[in-house]
């Protein structure tokens, strides 16, 4: 099967099964989100909201959060993989925020990458998810699943390369749901060590599937 045609099987099957995926953190806002966010770096959205609604019932907005010290913060966030980094984290980006971005979450990528904790990944999904733009977070699940799926070279080596490619490929007007699709794709279905290929509805396109038939 040629790449175009996994494409268009990959967005003819989603497109019909989960028209609006959409990402499992809870949040109310795009301050929420952002905090959620850099929280869920290497931990799961399960453990993250656990954590976020004492923390956000104590800390509502950037003003609340940027004035808050380590040894205050940090026990909320302490069972986060990473808590140290993340609490200097927090404080660091809601102080950004209040001084140069008058409390608002910045629109713009580049803005967005200017505060403590966010990188392209964080940036892209806050892009994506609050402001609707066509862009194309990788983590972990996107990663693994599109070049399973034969969506994007199987040599890719960077998070950069599978987003260029995913971002060339995939119809604009997708392109920020298809992230959820992967996503939860590769959290309930295609796992890391052990992918579900009896009970998935996509392995008629997967590349990864095709090769286990023929070994």
């Amino acid at each position: 099967m040629l790449r175009k045609e996994r494409y268009e099987a990959f967005v003819r099957h989603f497109t019909k099964h989960q028209p609006e995926a959409t990402t499992e953190l809870n949040y109310t806002n795009p301050y929420e989100l952002l905090v959620a966010v850099i929280l869920s770096a290497q931990c799961t959205d399960k453990r993250v909201n656990l954590v976020t609604p004492s923390l956000f019932k104590k800390y509502p907005t950037p003003k609340h959060l940027a004035v808050s010290g380590f040894d205050e913060l940090f026990p909320l966030v302490k069972s986060i993989s990473y808590p140290n980094n993340k609490t200097r984290h927090l404080i660091g980006m809601a102080k950004l925020l209040v001084e140069k971005f008058n409390g608002r979450v910045p629109v713009e990528l580049k803005h967005l990458q200017e505060l403590p904790g966010v990188g392209r990944k964080t940036a892209n999904v806050i892009a994506s998810v609050i402001y609707d733009q066509p862009f194309m977070p990788v983590d972990t699940h996107v990663f693994r699943v599109s070049k399973r799926l034969g969506l994007v070279r199987q040599n890719s080596k960077t998070p950069l390369d599978v987003e260029k490619q995913l971002m060339k490929c995939l119809p604009n007007d997708v392109i920020s749901v298809a992230h959820h699709w992967l996503i939860l794709h590769g959290r309930y279905v295609c796992l890391a060590r052990k992918p579900k290929c009896n009970l998935c509805n996509i392995s008629h396109f997967c590349r990864y599937f095709e090769k286990l038939k023929t070994s």
